[in-house]
Protein backbone atom coordinates (compact mmCIF):
# COMPACT_ATOMS: atom_id res chain seq x y z
CA UNK A 1 0.00 0.00 0.00
CA UNK A 2 3.21 2.36 0.33
CA UNK A 3 2.66 5.15 -2.18
CA UNK A 4 6.44 6.85 -3.56
CA UNK A 5 7.31 10.17 -2.94
CA UNK A 6 5.53 13.65 -2.81
CA UNK A 7 7.21 16.62 -3.40
CA UNK A 8 4.16 18.41 -2.34
CA UNK A 9 2.88 19.32 0.48
CA UNK A 10 -0.30 17.87 0.21
CA UNK A 11 -0.52 15.54 2.87
CA UNK A 12 -3.66 14.53 5.12
CA UNK A 13 -3.42 11.31 7.97
CA UNK A 14 -6.24 9.61 9.39
CA UNK A 15 -6.36 7.29 12.51
CA UNK A 16 -8.94 5.28 14.26
CA UNK A 17 -9.82 1.88 15.17
CA UNK A 18 -11.23 -0.61 17.20
CA UNK A 19 -13.99 -2.22 14.55
CA UNK A 20 -15.17 -1.47 11.46
CA UNK A 21 -17.14 1.51 12.34
CA UNK A 22 -14.25 3.76 13.44
CA UNK A 23 -12.43 3.09 9.80
CA UNK A 24 -15.10 2.74 6.80
CA UNK A 25 -16.59 6.18 6.89
CA UNK A 26 -12.83 7.40 6.48
CA UNK A 27 -13.33 5.78 2.67
CA UNK A 28 -15.04 8.68 0.95
CA UNK A 29 -12.39 11.08 2.53
CA UNK A 30 -9.60 9.21 1.37
CA UNK A 31 -10.93 8.67 -1.98
CA UNK A 32 -11.52 12.48 -2.48
CA UNK A 33 -8.20 13.41 -1.28
CA UNK A 34 -6.26 10.60 -3.03
CA UNK A 35 -7.97 12.17 -6.55
CA UNK A 36 -6.68 15.04 -5.99
CA UNK A 37 -2.87 13.57 -5.58
CA UNK A 38 -2.58 13.82 -1.64
CA UNK A 39 -0.52 11.41 -0.16
CA UNK A 40 -2.88 9.91 2.29
CA UNK A 41 -1.74 7.91 5.47
CA UNK A 42 -3.36 6.04 8.40
CA UNK A 43 -2.64 5.07 11.66
CA UNK A 44 -4.36 2.20 13.31
CA UNK A 45 -3.45 -0.83 15.16
CA UNK A 46 -0.88 -3.37 14.66
CA UNK A 47 -4.01 -6.35 15.15
CA UNK A 48 -4.01 -6.45 11.61
CA UNK A 49 -8.29 -5.44 11.64
CA UNK A 50 -7.74 -1.83 9.98
CA UNK A 51 -5.37 -2.56 7.86
CA UNK A 52 -7.42 -5.60 6.64
CA UNK A 53 -10.08 -2.96 5.82
CA UNK A 54 -7.69 -0.57 4.14
CA UNK A 55 -6.46 -3.55 2.02
CA UNK A 56 -7.53 -2.07 -1.18
CA UNK A 57 -6.43 1.35 -0.85
CA UNK A 58 -3.62 3.25 -1.87
CA UNK A 59 -2.16 5.11 1.43
CA UNK A 60 0.50 4.52 3.71
CA UNK A 61 -0.45 2.44 6.63
CA UNK A 62 1.33 2.34 10.29
CA UNK A 63 0.41 0.45 13.01
CA UNK A 64 1.03 1.36 16.86
CA UNK A 65 0.72 -0.08 20.35
CA UNK A 66 -2.68 0.32 21.47
CA UNK A 67 -3.69 0.11 24.86
CA UNK A 68 -8.15 -0.05 25.76
CA UNK A 69 -9.54 2.72 26.98
CA UNK A 70 -11.65 1.09 30.35
CA UNK A 71 -14.72 2.77 32.38
CA UNK A 72 -14.08 0.45 35.26
CA UNK A 73 -11.15 -0.63 37.31
CA UNK A 74 -9.14 -3.61 35.69
CA UNK A 75 -5.11 -4.47 36.45
CA UNK A 76 -4.24 -4.17 32.74
CA UNK A 77 -5.50 -0.31 32.73
CA UNK A 78 -1.74 -0.34 34.68
CA UNK A 79 0.01 -2.11 31.97
CA UNK A 80 -2.15 -0.68 28.64
CA UNK A 81 -1.06 2.81 29.88
CA UNK A 82 2.50 2.05 29.05
CA UNK A 83 1.20 0.59 25.62
CA UNK A 84 -0.28 3.79 24.88
CA UNK A 85 2.90 6.07 26.31
CA UNK A 86 4.72 3.31 23.56
CA UNK A 87 2.02 4.10 20.82
CA UNK A 88 2.36 8.02 21.62
CA UNK A 89 5.91 7.93 20.92
CA UNK A 90 5.79 5.61 17.91
CA UNK A 91 2.81 7.96 16.51
CA UNK A 92 5.46 10.77 16.97
CA UNK A 93 7.64 9.33 14.90
CA UNK A 94 5.68 8.34 12.08
CA UNK A 95 4.25 12.22 12.26
CA UNK A 96 7.32 13.66 12.04
CA UNK A 97 7.86 11.66 8.39
CA UNK A 98 4.76 12.33 7.25
CA UNK A 99 3.99 15.79 7.47
CA UNK A 100 0.39 15.96 7.55
CA UNK A 101 -1.29 19.47 7.30
CA UNK A 102 -4.36 17.81 8.97
CA UNK A 103 -5.11 14.64 10.88
CA UNK A 104 -8.62 13.00 11.02
CA UNK A 105 -9.40 11.01 13.64
CA UNK A 106 -12.20 8.70 13.64
CA UNK A 107 -12.02 7.64 17.11
CA UNK A 108 -11.44 4.62 18.86
CA UNK A 109 -8.76 3.75 21.27
CA UNK A 110 -5.79 4.03 18.61
CA UNK A 111 -6.50 7.34 17.78
CA UNK A 112 -6.11 9.09 21.45
CA UNK A 113 -2.16 8.92 21.30
CA UNK A 114 -2.10 9.90 17.51
CA UNK A 115 -4.28 13.25 18.59
CA UNK A 116 -2.02 14.27 21.68
CA UNK A 117 1.19 13.58 19.28
CA UNK A 118 -0.12 15.47 16.79
CA UNK A 119 -1.38 18.29 19.46
CA UNK A 120 2.36 18.59 20.36
CA UNK A 121 3.95 18.98 17.34
CA UNK A 122 0.73 21.85 16.52
CA UNK A 123 -0.31 19.97 13.91
CA UNK A 124 -4.31 20.59 13.76
CA UNK A 125 -7.22 17.67 14.55
CA UNK A 126 -10.33 17.41 13.38
CA UNK A 127 -12.13 14.64 14.65
CA UNK A 128 -15.69 12.64 13.98
CA UNK A 129 -17.95 11.35 16.19
CA UNK A 130 -20.73 8.84 15.26
CA UNK A 131 -23.10 8.46 17.93
CA UNK A 132 -25.62 10.41 19.79
CA UNK A 133 -23.35 10.48 23.26
CA UNK A 134 -19.86 10.79 22.71
CA UNK A 135 -17.33 7.78 23.18
CA UNK A 136 -14.76 7.81 25.52
CA UNK A 137 -11.59 8.28 23.35
CA UNK A 138 -13.39 11.62 21.47
CA UNK A 139 -13.81 12.69 24.94
CA UNK A 140 -10.35 12.46 26.47
CA UNK A 141 -9.27 13.78 22.89
CA UNK A 142 -11.64 16.96 23.14
CA UNK A 143 -8.92 19.22 24.45
CA UNK A 144 -6.61 18.55 21.89
CA UNK A 145 -8.96 18.92 18.81
CA UNK A 146 -9.74 22.19 16.57
CA UNK A 147 -13.35 20.80 15.69
CA UNK A 148 -15.44 17.56 16.38
CA UNK A 149 -17.77 16.60 13.04
CA UNK A 150 -20.72 14.69 14.27
CA UNK A 151 -22.98 12.84 12.59
CA UNK A 152 -26.24 14.00 14.63
CA UNK A 153 -27.63 17.29 15.63
CA UNK A 154 -28.82 15.94 18.93
CA UNK A 155 -24.84 15.53 19.98
CA UNK A 156 -23.79 17.81 22.85
CA UNK A 157 -19.89 18.15 22.47
CA UNK A 158 -17.98 21.26 22.48
CA UNK A 159 -16.11 22.38 19.55
CA UNK A 160 -19.13 20.01 17.68
CA UNK A 161 -19.89 21.11 13.89
CA UNK A 162 -22.83 19.25 12.16
CA UNK A 163 -22.14 17.40 9.31
CA UNK A 164 -23.17 13.63 9.45
CA UNK A 165 -21.10 10.94 8.41
CA UNK A 166 -19.85 10.28 4.22
CA UNK A 167 -21.51 6.79 3.27
CA UNK A 168 -19.77 4.79 0.35
CA UNK A 169 -21.52 5.14 -3.06
CA UNK A 170 -21.57 1.45 -3.72
CA UNK A 171 -24.46 1.72 -0.82
CA UNK A 172 -25.95 4.60 -2.45
CA UNK A 173 -25.81 2.84 -6.07
CA UNK A 174 -27.09 -0.63 -4.71
CA UNK A 175 -29.04 -2.39 -7.38
CA UNK A 176 -32.96 -4.19 -5.94
CA UNK A 177 -32.85 -6.73 -8.77
CA UNK A 178 -29.31 -7.19 -7.88
CA UNK A 179 -30.52 -7.76 -4.54
CA UNK A 180 -33.06 -9.67 -5.01
CA UNK A 181 -31.49 -12.13 -6.93
CA UNK A 182 -28.88 -12.11 -4.67
CA UNK A 183 -30.96 -13.13 -1.75
CA UNK A 184 -32.29 -15.93 -4.07
CA UNK A 185 -35.64 -14.89 -4.96
CA UNK A 186 -36.57 -16.05 -8.21
CA UNK A 187 -37.58 -13.41 -10.81
CA UNK A 188 -40.87 -12.30 -11.21
CA UNK A 189 -41.99 -12.90 -7.50
CA UNK A 190 -41.99 -9.36 -6.69
CA UNK A 191 -44.26 -9.34 -3.89
CA UNK A 192 -42.18 -11.59 -1.71
CA UNK A 193 -40.80 -8.88 0.85
CA UNK A 194 -37.04 -9.02 2.38
CA UNK A 195 -35.94 -8.89 5.91
CA UNK A 196 -32.54 -8.21 5.84
CA UNK A 197 -30.97 -9.42 9.29
CA UNK A 198 -27.31 -8.12 10.43
CA UNK A 199 -26.11 -8.83 14.01
CA UNK A 200 -22.47 -7.15 13.50
CA UNK A 201 -19.59 -8.49 15.17
CA UNK A 202 -20.25 -8.23 18.80
CA UNK A 203 -24.11 -8.90 18.56
CA UNK A 204 -24.34 -12.05 16.18
CA UNK A 205 -24.92 -15.06 18.55
CA UNK A 206 -28.33 -13.74 20.34
CA UNK A 207 -29.33 -12.05 16.95
CA UNK A 208 -28.91 -15.45 15.17
CA UNK A 209 -30.64 -17.75 17.81
CA UNK A 210 -33.55 -15.65 17.64
CA UNK A 211 -34.00 -15.14 14.45
CA UNK A 212 -33.65 -18.86 13.88
CA UNK A 213 -36.39 -20.27 16.35
CA UNK A 214 -38.59 -17.60 14.32
CA UNK A 215 -38.11 -18.84 10.65
CA UNK A 216 -40.88 -21.08 10.79
CA UNK A 217 -43.05 -18.17 11.62
CA UNK A 218 -41.66 -16.00 9.72
CA UNK A 219 -41.63 -17.32 6.24
CA UNK A 220 -45.17 -16.73 5.51
CA UNK A 221 -44.30 -12.96 5.47
CA UNK A 222 -40.67 -12.91 4.48
CA UNK A 223 -37.82 -14.13 2.75
CA UNK A 224 -34.96 -14.09 5.19
CA UNK A 225 -31.50 -12.82 3.85
CA UNK A 226 -29.34 -13.31 7.11
CA UNK A 227 -25.55 -12.38 7.90
CA UNK A 228 -24.64 -14.78 10.40
CA UNK A 229 -20.93 -13.60 11.14
CA UNK A 230 -17.96 -15.77 10.26
CA UNK A 231 -18.02 -19.66 11.28
CA UNK A 232 -21.63 -18.67 11.87
CA UNK A 233 -23.91 -20.69 9.08
CA UNK A 234 -25.59 -23.54 10.09
CA UNK A 235 -25.25 -26.16 7.28
CA UNK A 236 -28.82 -28.03 8.49
CA UNK A 237 -30.20 -24.84 7.31
CA UNK A 238 -29.02 -24.62 3.59
CA UNK A 239 -31.76 -24.94 1.11
CA UNK A 240 -34.48 -23.91 2.89
CA UNK A 241 -37.06 -22.06 1.46
CA UNK A 242 -37.35 -18.31 1.70
CA UNK A 243 -34.07 -18.14 3.94
CA UNK A 244 -30.30 -17.20 2.73
CA UNK A 245 -27.28 -17.26 5.18
CA UNK A 246 -23.95 -15.34 4.45
CA UNK A 247 -21.18 -15.14 6.83
CA UNK A 248 -20.07 -12.03 5.43
CA UNK A 249 -21.42 -10.04 2.50
CA UNK A 250 -18.89 -7.32 1.32
CA UNK A 251 -18.86 -7.18 -2.77
CA UNK A 252 -23.07 -7.13 -3.48
CA UNK A 253 -23.44 -5.06 0.08
CA UNK A 254 -24.96 -2.34 -1.81
CA UNK A 255 -27.82 -4.15 -3.21
CA UNK A 256 -29.08 -6.23 -0.75
CA UNK A 257 -29.63 -3.41 1.21
CA UNK A 258 -31.81 -1.75 -1.63
CA UNK A 259 -33.53 -4.97 -2.06
CA UNK A 260 -34.52 -5.05 1.88
CA UNK A 261 -38.12 -3.74 2.98
CA UNK A 262 -37.01 -3.89 6.60
CA UNK A 263 -33.32 -4.68 8.34
CA UNK A 264 -32.89 -6.26 11.73
CA UNK A 265 -29.64 -4.67 12.68
CA UNK A 266 -27.98 -3.74 16.07
CA UNK A 267 -28.10 0.14 16.58
CA UNK A 268 -24.18 1.45 16.24
CA UNK A 269 -24.48 4.94 15.03
CA UNK A 270 -23.12 3.95 11.56
CA UNK A 271 -25.23 1.22 10.38
CA UNK A 272 -28.47 3.40 11.93
CA UNK A 273 -26.77 6.35 9.82
CA UNK A 274 -26.68 4.33 6.85
CA UNK A 275 -30.24 2.63 7.21
CA UNK A 276 -31.72 6.75 7.40
CA UNK A 277 -29.50 8.00 4.09
CA UNK A 278 -30.78 4.64 2.40
CA UNK A 279 -34.48 5.38 3.77
CA UNK A 280 -34.95 1.83 5.48
CA UNK A 281 -37.54 0.81 7.63
CA UNK A 282 -35.63 -0.79 10.61
CA UNK A 283 -35.88 -3.12 13.73
CA UNK A 284 -33.09 -2.14 15.88
CA UNK A 285 -31.79 -3.93 18.79
CA UNK A 286 -29.50 -2.41 20.78
CA UNK A 287 -26.65 -3.87 22.57
CA UNK A 288 -27.32 -3.58 26.39
CA UNK A 289 -25.55 -1.78 29.10
CA UNK A 290 -23.94 -5.37 30.20
CA UNK A 291 -22.41 -5.32 26.59
CA UNK A 292 -21.53 -1.90 25.51
CA UNK A 293 -21.64 2.22 27.46
CA UNK A 294 -24.94 2.63 26.29
CA UNK A 295 -24.65 4.70 23.23
CA UNK A 296 -26.35 1.68 21.50
CA UNK A 297 -29.44 2.14 23.35
CA UNK A 298 -29.41 5.86 22.64
CA UNK A 299 -28.92 6.08 19.26
CA UNK A 300 -32.02 3.81 18.99
CA UNK A 301 -34.46 5.87 21.21
CA UNK A 302 -33.57 8.83 18.61
CA UNK A 303 -34.37 6.38 15.35
CA UNK A 304 -37.29 5.04 16.78
CA UNK A 305 -38.45 8.89 18.76
CA UNK A 306 -37.98 9.93 14.78
CA UNK A 307 -40.52 7.41 13.62
CA UNK A 308 -37.45 5.86 11.02
CA UNK A 309 -37.26 2.70 13.37
CA UNK A 310 -39.08 0.25 15.91
CA UNK A 311 -37.41 -0.86 19.20
CA UNK A 312 -36.73 -4.28 21.30
CA UNK A 313 -34.38 -4.27 23.96
CA UNK A 314 -31.69 -7.00 24.01
CA UNK A 315 -33.87 -8.34 27.43
CA UNK A 316 -37.17 -8.10 25.48
CA UNK A 317 -35.65 -9.70 22.61
CA UNK A 318 -37.32 -13.35 21.77
CA UNK A 319 -39.16 -14.93 18.60
CA UNK A 320 -42.50 -14.35 20.15
CA UNK A 321 -41.35 -10.43 20.31
CA UNK A 322 -39.74 -10.38 17.14
CA UNK A 323 -42.66 -12.09 14.69
CA UNK A 324 -45.15 -9.56 16.50
CA UNK A 325 -43.14 -6.72 16.01
CA UNK A 326 -42.56 -7.21 12.52
CA UNK A 327 -46.07 -7.98 11.91
CA UNK A 328 -47.32 -4.17 13.42
CA UNK A 329 -44.10 -3.11 11.58
CA UNK A 330 -45.84 -4.46 8.02
CA UNK A 331 -49.10 -2.62 8.78
CA UNK A 332 -47.56 0.81 9.90
CA UNK A 333 -44.99 0.84 6.57
CA UNK A 334 -46.58 3.52 5.00
CA UNK A 335 -46.17 5.84 7.94
CA UNK A 336 -42.37 4.76 8.53
CA UNK A 337 -41.47 5.37 4.81
CA UNK A 338 -42.83 8.91 4.90
CA UNK A 339 -41.20 9.91 8.47
CA UNK A 340 -37.43 8.65 6.20
CA UNK A 341 -38.77 10.47 3.35
CA UNK A 342 -38.93 13.70 5.71
CA UNK A 343 -35.17 13.38 6.40
CA UNK A 344 -33.30 15.56 4.62
CA UNK A 345 -29.15 14.42 4.82
CA UNK A 346 -26.34 17.31 4.78
CA UNK A 347 -23.54 17.28 2.43
CA UNK A 348 -20.80 15.20 5.04
CA UNK A 349 -18.45 14.96 2.25
CA UNK A 350 -18.41 18.30 1.76
CA UNK A 351 -19.01 19.76 4.99
CA UNK A 352 -16.04 17.70 6.50
CA UNK A 353 -13.47 18.79 3.84
CA UNK A 354 -14.73 22.34 4.10
CA UNK A 355 -13.76 22.11 8.74
CA UNK A 356 -10.43 20.11 7.11
CA UNK A 357 -9.34 23.13 5.23
CA UNK A 358 -10.37 25.59 7.33
CA UNK A 359 -7.48 24.31 10.03
CA UNK A 360 -4.68 22.92 7.34
CA UNK A 361 -1.56 23.93 8.31
CA UNK A 362 -0.31 26.09 5.20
Amino acid sequence: MNQGPDSTNNRILFTGGGTGGHVLPCLPLIEYFRERSWTVSFIGSTSGLEERLLGHVDLNYHGIATGKLRRYFSLQNLSDIFRILYGLVQATRILVKEKPRVVFSKGGYVSLPVVIAAWLQRIPVVAHESDVTPGLANRLALPFLKAVCVNFEETEIRKSVYTGTPVRDSLLKGSIDAGRIMAGITPGNSDQKILLVVGGSLGADSINTVVRESLVNLNPHFHVVHVCGPGKCLSSLEGLAHYRQFEFVAEGWGDLLAAADIVLSRAGANAVYELLILQKPSLLVPLSLKASRGDQIVNAALMQKQGYSQVLAEEEFTAASLVHTLAKMLGSMKEMQFALNRFRPPDALQRIIAVLKKYMRT
